[in-house]
C-alpha cells in the first residue's frame, strides 16, 4: 500500500484524473463555437496552440484554461479528499491524480487515445499540487518564448526545470510527477525536436506549414 493510501482512494484519483484529463476542451470549443475540429487544422493536435492556428483566439484562451484547469482540478479534488490523512500520503495522492488527468489529456478515451501534447495540463497540474514549482517552469516557459519566439523550445525547456525545482523545493512526490511528465512530453514533441535541430520550427505568431504538420 502507497503512502498508507487504500486501494479504493488509489483507484478513485487514478480514475478520475484521467476521465477529467480525457475531457478535449479544444474540440468542445471549436465545436460549439461552430469553428470546426481541431483536429482537422495545422498539426491536427487538440491543444491551445493549434486551436490558436483556427484564428480564434478567445477559443484559444478556452482551450489553455480548461486544458490547464482539468489538471490544476483532479489535483484538488484529491488534496480535499485527503485532508485528514498524512501530508505524505496527501502528496501521493494528489500527484497520482495529477498524472492521470495529464494522461488522460495525452490518451483520451473520448478520441481513441489521440489527445494533445499535454503542456497547458502539465503547468495546471503543478501549479495544484505544488504552486512554487509551477510558478518557476511557467516563468521560465515565458522567458524562453519571449526570447527565441517558439512554444515548443519554451515548453521543452520548462518541462526540465520543473522536477529540478521540485526537488530543490524538497517535494520529492511533486519531482517523480514532473519528471514523468516531462519524458512524456518529450516523447509527444519529438516532431518538434526534430524541426528545432533543423532549423524549421516555426514561431510564435507564424504560419504552420503543410509540411510543418
Amino acid at each position: 500500500m502507497i503512502a498508507n493510501l487504500s486501494p479504493l482512494q488509489t483507484a478513485a484519483a487514478l480514475a478520475g484524473g484521467y476521465l477529467l484529463g480525457s475531457i478535449p476542451f479544444g474540440v468542445i470549443v471549436m465545436r460549439a463555437a461552430g469553428a470546426g475540429d481541431p483536429r482537422a487544422i495545422g498539426s491536427g493536435n487538440i491543444g491551445a496552440t493549434n486551436v490558436l492556428r483556427s484564428g480564434k483566439k478567445g477559443l484559444a484562451l478556452f482551450t489553455l484554461i480548461g486544458d490547464g484547469g482539468k489538471g490544476a482540478v483532479a489535483v484538488l479534488i484529491a488534496w480535499l479528499a485527503t485532508r485528514s490523512a498524512s501530508l505524505e500520503a496527501q502528496g501521493v495522492l494528489t500527484c497520482l491524480a495529477g498524472g492521470a488527468a495529464f494522461l488522460g489529456h495525452l490518451f483520451p478515451v473520448w478520441l481513441g487515445f489521440k489527445g494533445g501534447k499535454g503542456v497547458a495540463t502539465f503547468f495546471g497540474t503543478l501549479l495544484a499540487a505544488a504552486w512554487p514549482v509551477g510558478l518557476i517552469a511557467g516563468a521560465t516557459w515565458l522567458l524562453m518564448a519571449a526570447v527565441f519566439r517558439l512554444s515548443s523550445l519554451a515548453a521543452l525547456t520548462a518541462a526540465v526545470v520543473a522536477p529540478v525545482a521540485a526537488l530543490l523545493l524538497h517535494r520529492p512526490a511533486v519531482a517523480v510527477l514532473a519528471a514523468v511528465m516531462a519524458v512524456l512530453i518529450y516523447v509527444r514533441h519529438l516532431p518538434n525536436i526534430r524541426r528545432l535541430l533543423a532549423g524549421e520550427e516555426p514561431r510564435i505568431g507564424g504560419s504552420k506549414t503543410a509540411k510543418d504538420a
